[in-house]
């Protein structure tokens, strides 16, 4: 399957908008933002876990990385809440499940293959780091190839990204204004390679997931 695969253009998805689709496990349902490859593949995916689902162990032989954004995730390594932040590395095991259900913003196949850094990260007990008057970040992970942080930006800030070797945001709460278009909790944007853009935060202000630095090198499907 492909989707939103050129990866040389702005693409925006507002998935609160989109259906939901099941997946292969019973109650776990997803939307898909961007996709290289089939059941295996480098995707960007939305996915709404019913509660008491769960998945029967598995390797993730490419990592995968999420962030909480409604519930509470379980697995054998711990109770991961909304705000938590989790890399699991190329090779890492675990076996997913929940009682009270939960959302999560979820990458696959998007690391780099030498890897085997775990991090779990609670993110509701760090604290922002003033960077301008109208801008905090909360930086999570940069390891010279991809920085990943939470950024707050104030009521009506105006926000100019450059995104030199591409970016992507999803809004976590509140919104924004960009190329037209209103961006609110659970819109995705991903910039190319050499992108750049000015937005606009909404009277509320914003809460955004970002990385930055990851698309140096075009994206492939997965070889496995």
């Amino acid at each position: 399957m492909e989707l939103n695969t050129d990866f040389s253009k702005r693409v925006a998805v507002h998935s609160a908008d989109e259906p939901w689709a099941a997946s292969p496990i019973a109650g776990v349902d997803r939307r898909m933002l961007d996709r290289i490859g089939g059941e295996v593949a480098r995707a960007t995916t939305i996915v709404r876990f019913a509660p008491d689902s769960a998945f029967s162990p598995h390797v993730h032989t490419g990592g995968e990385e999420f962030f909480v954004l409604e519930g509470v995730f379980q697995d054998e390594h711990g109770d991961f809440p909304a705000g938590s932040y989790i890399r699991n590395p190329p090779e890492s095991s675990h076996t997913p499940s929940t009682a009270p259900g939960c959302v999560i913003f979820v990458k696959l196949w998007q690391f780099d293959m030498a890897d085997r850094t775990h991090m779990r990260v609670d993110t509701n007990k760090m604290r922002f780091v003033r960077l301008t008057d109208e801008i905090e970040v909360m930086p999570l992970f940069s390891d010279g190839q991809e920085d990943v942080a939470l950024e707050r930006w104030a009521p009506n800030a105006d926000v100019h990204l450059e995104a030199p070797n591409g970016a992507e945001l999803l809004v976590l709460d509140g919104g924004f204004d960009e190329s037209g278009e209103n961006f609110r909790p659970q819109s995705w944007l991903r910039l190319p390679k050499g992108g750049s853009t000015s937005l606009k935060a909404g009277e509320n202000g914003a809460r955004v997931w970002i990385k930055r630095n990851h698309l140096a090198q075009e994206p492939q499907a997965p070889v496995v």
